[in-house]
Order: structure tokens, then sequence, then C-alpha cells
């Protein structure tokens, strides 16, 4: 522990300039006494660590001094290309692993470049989780992200949705992906691929096993698959609308973008006021009614008629209360 330690309070310093003591506490996680002993040590050991006294003193390394010790390892270069998600990289137990990635860069760097990483950081920062949403993180999330990392098989116990109860899997995760907050594992049962949401995982035992990755499988490519077909399986019932050219417009913000695509392609000219007569698929009536309701006056529930009267009581309901 304290060899990576000295190791990478010499990279900092490689890095900048100079540091303080309270600097190098902070990015070590020690205190600024435990500090004075690293750089002793150092030191000590040939390297020259130079102390500057005083106020506005701190540490640094002389002559020019540049450690080889930048390699990088394999989970290190792995974090690295992930390290433009820093919640994501926590949340996967790799945010150590990023840190000492970014240090051996920056310390392999010219000088004149090493500020591109603070740099990029202050430009661009990834927010995953959708708004009015408390991201949670599943707790077996570092389990499952050990596993796909380094092709491990793993035994799982999964609650699915409804009153099925838990089933047991056992599984080649060949992926992680992060939707909207939400962390889902795609993963080879048999010979299938599936997807599981993590946070629905009530146990994951890790073995000692790996499998033999399926070169062949397209992580973007499978999970865009399968999220259009998971998208159009809710879709089970149809309404017919007449819409408004305002409504035409604030539709794709109320209902699937895909489904409201495709009702306007397949719809006819609009007519004398304008309007459109639109089928569109929905998950059912109860969603449809709130989703519609968005709209207000400007859409018309034509079909099925037990939406439409549902709309035209709470119209009246709306006369009352605005009278």
């Amino acid at each position: 522990m304290r060899a990576a330690r000295l190791i990478r309070m010499v990279l900092l310093l490689q890095s900048r300039p100079a540091m303080t003591a309270a600097e190098l506490a902070r990015e070590l996680e020690v205190s600024e006494r435990t500090v004075t002993r690293d750089a002793q040590a150092l030191s000590e050991a040939g390297v020259p660590v130079y102390a500057d006294r005083g106020r506005a003193g701190g540490y640094r390394l002389v002559g020019g001094y540049r450690t080889r010790l930048t390699g990088l390892a394999r989970d290190e270069v792995e974090a690295l290309f992930l390290s433009g998600l820093p919640s994501a990289l926590r949340e996967m137990g790799l945010e150590d692993a990023a840190s000492a990635a970014r240090l051996k860069v920056s310390a392999a760097l010219l000088p004149s470049l090493r500020d591109a990483s603070d740099s990029a950081g202050r430009r661009f920062h990834l927010d995953a989780p959708g708004w009015y949403q408390e991201p949670v993180t599943p707790e077996l999330l570092p389990a499952v992200a050990e596993a796909v990392w380094d092709d491990r098989i793993v035994r799982a116990r999964y609650r699915r949705g409804g009153a099925d109860g838990e089933v047991e899997r056992e599984m080649a995760p060949h992926g992680l992906v992060l939707k909207a907050g939400v962390w889902y594992v795609c993963a080879r049962v048999a010979d299938d691929f599936r997807v599981y949401r993590i946070d629905r995982f009530s146990a994951v035992a890790v073995s000692e096993e790996r499998f033999e990755r399926d070169e062949r499988f397209d992580l973007p490519g499978f999970w865009d698959e399968r999220a259009a077909q998971f998208a159009r399986s809710l879709l089970r019932a149809e309404v017919t609308v007449r819409v408004s050219p305002e409504g035409v417009r604030r539709l794709p913000y109320t209902m699937d973008r895909s489904a409201v695509r495709e009702a306007l392609d397949a719809a006819g000219p609009p007519d004398a006021e304008g309007w459109l007569t639109v089928t569109l698929a929905v998950e059912s009536d109860e969603v449809a009614y709130g989703q519609l309701l968005a709209l207000g006056p400007e859409s018309e529930v034509l079909e099925p008629a037990a939406l439409r009267d549902r709309f035209a009581a709470a119209a009246e309901r709306l006369r009352e209360l605005y009278r």
C-alpha cells in the first residue's frame, strides 16, 4: 500500500511544478505528517524531492527528474478510456485505476500538455440519469463489473417482474450498459444473449472460471436492437387522435417518438382546419390518457370510445373548475 502511494506521490510531483503538503495530503488521502514522512523516504531512496520551507513552500522534484514508472496496467488502460464518465467509474469500482492511469499519462506528457486532462474536465461532463430521478447504485454492480472486465462466469439470483419470483442463472457477462441512470448487463445464457437489470440481482457469485468471449458480439449494436424491440413490445394498443399543427409539434415530446414518426408518416392530408388524424401505438388507454392530456386542447381523441368519453368528462370537470 505504501509503495503504491510513494509511486503516486512521485507521479504527482512530476506532473506539476510544485505541490504543498496540504495538496498532496488531499490527493493521497493521508495526513500532512504522512506526506512529510513519505517525502523523506523518497529522498533517502534517491528520488530528489526538495522541500521549500515557509508559508508559500511545498514539495517539488529537483533537476527535471523523471521516473520511468509510467507503464499502464491493463485495468488502468481500460479505465482511462472511461475517464470522461466519473460517476460510472465510481459505481463500477474503477475510480482508483482511472486516477492512477491519468497520473501516469500526465507524467509521460510534455510539460506544455500536462493541463490537457484538467482542461477537458472543465469543458465536458456527462450526467447520465434523467431529470427528476434519484440515481441509486446497485450494490452488486462492482462484482458484475469485475466479471465483465475479467471474462468470468457469473452465477446470479435474479428477481423477475410480476409474481414469478426469483430465478437462478449462470451467465457469461459480455458488457455493461448505463441507460438513463439504470445499469444493465448483456450476458450470454446458454446460446442466447439476454439483458438483465443489475438492481434486480439479489445475489452474485463471480466464478474463477473464465468464459470464451464471442468476438462477433457487438455491444452497441446489440443494445440498440434490444432497446428498440423492448420499446416496441410495450406498445400493445392503438388510439386514433385528431391533432392541431401545434399538437403535431408537441406530440414527440409526450409520446414514444418512433410511434409518433410512424403515425405521422401514415397520416393522410390535414383537414380544412389544418388538423391531422393519426393512429398512434400506445402502451394502454391509461398511459395514453396521461400522455395526451399534456396536449390539452391541441388534440381530440376519436377512438376508442371509452377513452374519448374519459376526455369529455375531464374537459367538463376542467370547465367547472375554471368557470
